[in-house]
C-alpha cells in the first residue's frame, strides 16, 4: 500500500489520475436522461418526420425529370482495309497501342468540335433547355451590359454537363450517356453526336490525307525538275562523247557486235575455201567428181564407152574402124572431164581468194571498230552513273507519283470501323429524380434523423447550463442503496478512481457526495466532457 501511495504520489501517478479522470468523463453516459429526453420530444421528431416527406414528395413532383439515354459503341482500333498500303493503317498493334486508340476516340465522342457538330444539326442554340432566357433581374442587364457567352458557348457547356462517356476495360465497347429532360431528345441528341463523331473522324483522316497530298505535291513538282535535269545531262554527255544509242545500246558496241560477227563468218568461209582449194588442187579425182555433178557424169559417160571400147578392141582388134571411133570419143570426153576439172580449181580458187579478201577487210574494220569501242568505254563508265542516277530519281518521281495519287482517292473513302452495337432507345423511366415513394422515404428518414439530432442537442443544452445541486445538501446515508454505498466509499478512498471502478449502474445512481468530492474541478464544470456525469444527479 505504501508503495501505491508513493506511485500515485509522483508526476506520472499525477498525469495517470488526469488521464482517468477524462476516461471517467467520457464513460458517463446517462442512457435514461437521453431516453427521457427523446421521449419528451417525439412530437418533433414526427413532426420533422412529416417535414422530410413532404419535402421529399415535393421534390419529385415539381422538380425537372431526366431521362438518360445509353449507346454502346463498338470502336475496333483496327480499321477497315479497303487498300492493301493504307495511309492510316497500322498492323499488328500492341494492346497498349490499341487502347490508346480507342481512349483517343472515346476523347474525340465528348470533344467541343463533335458536340459542336451536333449543336449545328439539331439547332440547339436556340432550345430553351440548353440557352435559358436570361433573367430580368441579372446585374449585367439592369446595368446594360450585353451577354458575355455567345448561346453556341452556353449550348456547348450545359451539354458537356449532361453526357459522359465511359469505356469498358476489358473491351474496345464505349457506353455514351446523355439526359435531358425529354426522351425523345435524349435519342436525337445521342444520334447526332454519333452521327457527328463519325464526320469527324472521316474529316480528320481526309484533312490527314489532304496534307500528305499538299507535301507529296509540293515534292512531286522538284522530283520532276530534278528527273528532267538528270536525263538531260545523260543525252548531253552522249552528243557530247557522239555515244550514239539504239533502245539503250551504243551503235559503237552494236557494230563491234555485228562486225564480230560477221569475222568469225568470214574467217569459216576462208577455212572452207582453202580446205576446198587444196582438195581440188591436190588432183584427187573422186573430190573433183564430188564437187561437180557435170564432171561425175562424164567419168560416168567415159567408164561405159572405155569398156566398151576395150570389148570391141578384143573382138575385133584395135585397128578396126569401130574400136577406131570409140578411141576418139574417149579422148574427147576426157578433154572434157579435164576442162572441167581445170574449171572447178580456178572457181575454187577465186572463192579462197575473195574470202581472204573478206575476212582481210572484216579485220580491218574490227581493228577501227575496237578502237572506237575503247575510247567509248572509258566515256561509257561515265555515262553508266548518270544513267544511273537518272534511273533513281526516275523510281522515285514514279514512286510519289502513284502514292500520290493513291492518298488522293483516299481523301473520298471511308475507312472508321465504328459500330452501334446497342442503338439508343427510350428508357422506361426517368433516372433522375428517383421514384416518388422512395423519395419520400428517404426524406422521412433524414426528417427523422434531423429531428431526433435536434431534440438530444436541445436536451443536452438544457443539462449543460441547467443549475446543480448544492454539495451540502444533506443525503441520508440510511437509504443509499449498496451500489452507493460502495461508490461513497470509493469516492472517500480514492475520488480519481471512483469514476473509472465503479460500475456503470453504480454511477448512474450517485449521490451528492460525487460532486462534493469533485468540487476542486468546479472549474470544468462546464466543460461538455463533464456534461454527461451530471445528469444522472438531477432528479
Amino acid at each position: 500500500m505504501p508503495m501505491n501511495q508513493d506511485h500515485d504520489q509522483s508526476p506520472y501517478g499525477t498525469q495517470q489520475r488526469n488521464g482517468w479522470d477524462a476516461v471517467s468523463a467520457y464513460l458517463l453516459v446517462d442512457l435514461p436522461r437521453l431516453f427521457f429526453w427523446l421521449r419528451k420530444g417525439v412530437r418533433w421528431i414526427v413532426l420533422a418526420m412529416v417535414v422530410g416527406l413532404l419535402a421529399g414528395v415535393s421534390y419529385s413532383m415539381l422538380s425537372k425529370p431526366r431521362y438518360t439515354v445509353t449507346t454502346d459503341i463498338l470502336m475496333n482500333p483496327a480499321g477497315l482495309q479497303i487498300v492493301s498500303d493504307d495511309l492510316f493503317r497500322q498492323n499488328d498493334q500492341q494492346r497498349d497501342a490499341q487502347l490508346l486508340n480507342v481512349e483517343s476516340k472515346r476523347q474525340t465522342l465528348v470533344s467541343r468540335s463533335v458536340l459542336l457538330r451536333a449543336i449545328a444539326a439539331l439547332d440547339l442554340e436556340n432550345d430553351p433547355e440548353f440557352v435559358p432566357p436570361p433573367s430580368a433581374f441579372s446585374i449585367g442587364r439592369l446595368l446594360g451590359r450585353a451577354p458575355s457567352q455567345s448561346n453556341e458557348v452556353i449550348a456547348l457547356a450545359n451539354l458537356m454537363k449532361r453526357l459522359s462517356a465511359r469505356r469498358d476495360e476489358l473491351s474496345f465497347v464505349v457506353t455514351l450517356s446523355v439526359w435531358t429532360n425529354n426522351a425523345d431528345k435524349s435519342i436525337r441528341i445521342s444520334e447526332a453526336i454519333i452521327k457527328a463523331f463519325r464526320e469527324e473522324l472521316v474529316s480528320a483522316d481526309s484533312e490527314g490525307a489532304g496534307r500528305t497530298v499538299d507535301a507529296l505535291t509540293e515534292r512531286i513538282g522538284k522530283l520532276k525538275a530534278d528527273v528532267n535535269a538528270a536525263e538531260e545531262a545523260v543525252e548531253a554527255f552522249r552528243r557530247q562523247n557522239g555515244l550514239q544509242a539504239i533502245q539503250g545500246e551504243l551503235v559503237s558496241s552494236r557494230s563491234m557486235s555485228q562486225i564480230n560477227q560477221q569475222l568469225v563468218e568470214a574467217r569459216q568461209k576462208l577455212i572452207a575455201a582453202q580446205s576446198r582449194y587444196r582438195e581440188l588442187s591436190s588432183g584427187n579425182a573422186d573430190a573433183v567428181a564430188m564437187q561437180s555433178p557435170t564432171v561425175s557424169a562424164l567419168r560416168t559417160q567415159y567408164a561405159t564407152l572405155k569398156s566398151q571400147a576395150d570389148a570391141q578392141s578384143m573382138i575385133y582388134g584395135p585397128r578396126h574402124p569401130r574400136a577406131s571411133s570409140q578411141q576418139i570419143e574417149l579422148r574427147a570426153l576426157q578433154q572434157e572431164i579435164d576442162a572441167e576439172t581445170k574449171r572447178i580449181v580456178l572457181a575454187a580458187k577465186n572463192d579462197l581468194d575473195q574470202a581472204q579478201s573478206n575476212a582481210s577487210s572484216l579485220e580491218a574494220e574490227a581493228a577501227r571498230a575496237g578502237s572506237g569501242v575503247f575510247s567509248d568505254n572509258d566515256a561509257q563508265v561515265r555515262l553508266r552513273e548518270l544513267t544511273r542516277e537518272a534511273a533513281a530519281k526516275t523510281a522515285i518521281y514514279e514512286a510519289f507519283l502513284v502514292r500520290a495519287r493513291e492518298v488522293t482517292e483516299r481523301q473520298q473513302l471511308d475507312t472508321t470501323n465504328i459500330r452501334i452495337i446497342s442503338p439508343p432507345v427510350e428508357p422506361r423511366s426517368r433516372s433522375w429524380p428517383p421514384p416518388t415513394m422512395q423519395l419520400g422515404a428517404f426524406g422521412a428518414l433524414v426528417g427523422m434523423v434531423l429531428g431526433i439530432l435536434g431534440v438530444l442537442g436541445r436536451g443536452i443544452a438544457i443539462d449543460m447550463k441547467g443549475p446543480r445541486r448544492p454539495p451540502s445538501m444533506p443525503v441520508d446515508s440510511t437509504r443509499r442503496s449498496p451500489a452507493q454505498a460502495r461508490l461513497h466509499e470509493l469516492l472517500r478512498t480514492s475520488p480519481s478512481h471512483a469514476a473509472v471502478r465503479a460500475p456503470a449502474h453504480a454511477r448512474s445512481l450517485l449521490d451528492p457526495w460525487y460532486a462534493s468530492a469533485q468540487e476542486p474541478a468546479a472549474s470544468q464544470r462546464h466543460d461538455p466532457r463533464t456534461y454527461r456525469a451530471a445528469p444522472a444527479y438531477r432528479r
